[in-house]
């Protein structure tokens, strides 16, 4: 029974694996900038300026899509939505009068409208700016139900940034592409962090948040291949910790919990400040605190993160083939046993399994939401409908907790986690 299982399963499951032929491979490594007071200045005016461009770019995006819309009678739009009637050669050259606004016809207008003094500012900045807000109209476009509408910008935002694919590292530090007609001192800025990899430095994004200056940079790098073992895994991700089949790895360590308490106490803080006075948001005191838990914020999630590239790594070290779900984050989030700081970055523990598994050469399959590995019973293949499906707080019609799993068809006894890793396992045969 449980190979017929087996092979009904294929369908609940998509292979990622590593192409053989890659030559290189895009890497990102994030460091922290240590600029003194004319660079300050300098990527100050860059942020500023970067959030001009996109403003403008936004702006000029949706004249762009209005002219269209004005230009093109309601009859040939009804007919682009449906997409069901081949157009007539009329309309196709009505629709090339009016073409839908893209990166090069948004840049163009924006080039060609340059004011004097853009010209000192760099002009890769405008670019990058550019494509970043057609990548974000495309992905609206391509999901609407969960992208947001691409908005406007405001300097009162505590992260700021721009991005340049003209810096380079010289003598160990990092050096701006100089704009021209620049008059003022361009120095090279020290930075801080993990070793960069040898390889291109093909773009370089700049961070400003809460007085913080940080630099990623993305590389063109050679794959690292790991030696194959032959050994398969899978991953139960939960709201704190992971599963595999070797334990459990937690997300929450304890060198967390003081920050967690740090956290708490200036939420209270902020919380009593607003109950007295509804306008102590515009003081300096509320802002120095909420820039503390901020700051906080940010160190926890580090640490997280840190955690990990740790587990991950070390999983593809060890296992050449591992499973994952694919899982529904948003809802997770709302959830009452996920309402906590930070959850799980699963967003980020999906993106590190998917480019590492093409990095080291090995594989990874990612289960489909819809597969029920919490519900199916990893001896018999049973699967848990209706009343008898296991929810959070366990189940109440035969008075099963949520951290147990009891088979209602062949008896079998399992912790829930471990049986859920045990299902996905399945996949990998």
């Amino acid at each position: 029974m449980f190979s017929c299982c087996l092979y009904g399963l294929r369908k609940y499951k998509k292979v990622i694996q590593s192409d053989k032929e890659v030559l290189s491979m895009k890497l990102n490594r994030q460091v922290i900038l240590y600029p003194n007071k004319t660079m300050k200045r300098v990527l100050d005016s860059l942020c500023d300026y970067r959030r001009y461009c996109w403003n403008m770019a936004i702006e000029c995006w949706n004249n762009q899509y209005e002219a269209r819309l004005i230009g093109l009678p309601d009859s040939l739009i009804e007919k682009l939505k449906s997409k069901t009637e081949p157009l007539s050669s009329e309309e196709i050259e009505l629709l090339n009068q009016y073409p839908n606004p893209s990166n090069y016809s948004v840049r163009n207008e924006l080039v060609s409208q340059k004011e004097d003094w853009q010209y000192a500012m760099s002009s890769r900045v405008l670019q990058e700016a550019v494509k970043d807000v057609a990548k974000a109209w495309n992905i609206f476009f391509k999901h609407q139900d969960t992208a947001g509408r691409p908005t406007f910008k405001t300097r009162k935002s505590s992260k700021q940034g721009f991005k340049t694919d003209r810096a380079s590292i010289h003598n160990g530090q990092l050096l701006l592409d100089k704009p021209r007609g620049y008059l003022g001192q361009w120095k090279t800025i020290r930075f801080k962090g993990l070793s960069l990899p040898d390889g291109k430095i093909t773009l370089c994004s700049v961070t400003r948040k809460n007085g913080r200056y940080t630099a990623t940079f993305t590389l063109d790098v050679e794959p690292t291949r790991l030696t194959q073992t032959g050994q398969k895994t899978a991953v139960d991700a939960n709201v704190d910790h992971f599963d595999t089949t070797d334990g459990r790895t937690s997300l929450k360590p304890d060198l967390l919990n003081p920050l967690y308490t740090r956290v708490r106490h200036y939420q209270r803080i902020l919380a009593r400040k607003r109950r007295r006075n509804p306008r102590a948001i515009h003081s300096n005191r509320y802002q120095a605190t909420r820039t503390k838990l901020q700051r906080t914020y940010e160190r926890i999630a580090n640490i997280q993160k840190d955690l990990l590239h740790k587990f991950t790594t070390d999983l593809y070290q060890r296992f050449d083939t591992i499973v994952i779900e694919d899982l529904d984050v948003k809802k997770m989030q709302m959830s009452k046993r996920a309402k906590n700081l930070h959850r799980s970055l699963f967003g980020q523990f999906r993106q590190m399994m998917e480019y590492k598994a093409k990095k080291f050469g090995k594989t990874l399959i990612v289960a489909d939401r819809f597969y029920p590995s919490t519900q199916r019973c990893s001896s018999c293949g049973f699967v848990k409908t209706g009343d008898d499906k296991i929810t959070l707080s366990g189940n109440q019609k035969h008075g099963t907790r949520h951290n147990e799993y009891i088979c209602y068809h062949c008896g079998y006894e399992d912790d829930h986690d471990h049986n859920a890793v045990l299902n996905l396992l399945a996949l990998a045969e």
